[in-house]
C-alpha cells in the first residue's frame, strides 16, 4: 500500500460511494412524504368522483320518477280518448278513417271500410296531406 495513487483512487471511490449512499438515504426518506401526498390527492379525487356519482344517481332517480309520471299521464289520456271514441258512435267511422289515412289508405279504401261518401273520403285524404306538408 505504498502506492499513493492507489490510496487516492480508493479514497475517491469511497467518497463516491458515500455520496451515493447519502443521495439514496435522502430519496428513501422522501418516499413516505411523496406517498402521503399522492394518497391525499387520490383520496380527494375519490371523494370528488363519489359526489359526482351521487349527483348522477339523484338525477337518474328524478328522471325515472318523471318518466313514470309521464307514462301514467299517457295512460290516462289514452283511456280518456278511448272513452270519448266509444261514447260517440257517430265519430267512430271518422276516427277509423283518420287512422287508415295515416297508414296510407286510398279514397276507395275509406269509402269501403268506413262507409264514408267519396267526398268525405277525399276531404280526409286532403286534410291528412295538408298536415304532413
Amino acid at each position: 500500500m505504498n502506492e499513493p495513487w492507489l490510496l487516492l483512487v480508493l479514497g475517491g471511490l469511497l467518497g463516491i460511494l458515500l455520496a451515493a449512499l447519502a443521495v439514496l438515504f435522502m430519496q428513501i426518506r422522501r418516499v413516505p412524504v411523496d406517498q402521503q401526498q399522492l394518497e391525499a390527492r387520490l383520496q380527494a379525487r375519490i371523494e370528488q368522483l363519489s359526489r359526482e356519482l351521487a349527483t348522477f344517481q339523484q338525477g337518474n332517480i328524478r328522471m325515472g320518477e318523471e318518466l313514470t309520471a309521464l307514462r301514467q299521464q299517457i295512460k290516462r289520456l289514452e283511456d280518456k280518448q278511448l272513452k270519448l271514441e266509444q261514447h260517440d258512435p257517430q265519430s267512430l267511422p271518422y276516427n277509423q278513417a283518420a287512422r287508415l289515412v295515416g297508414m296510407g289508405a286510398s279514397i276507395e279504401d275509406l269509402t269501403q271500410s268506413c262507409g264514408l261518401s267519396k267526398a268525405e273520403a277525399e276531404l280526409f285524404v286532403k286534410l291528412h296531406a295538408s298536415r304532413q306538408a
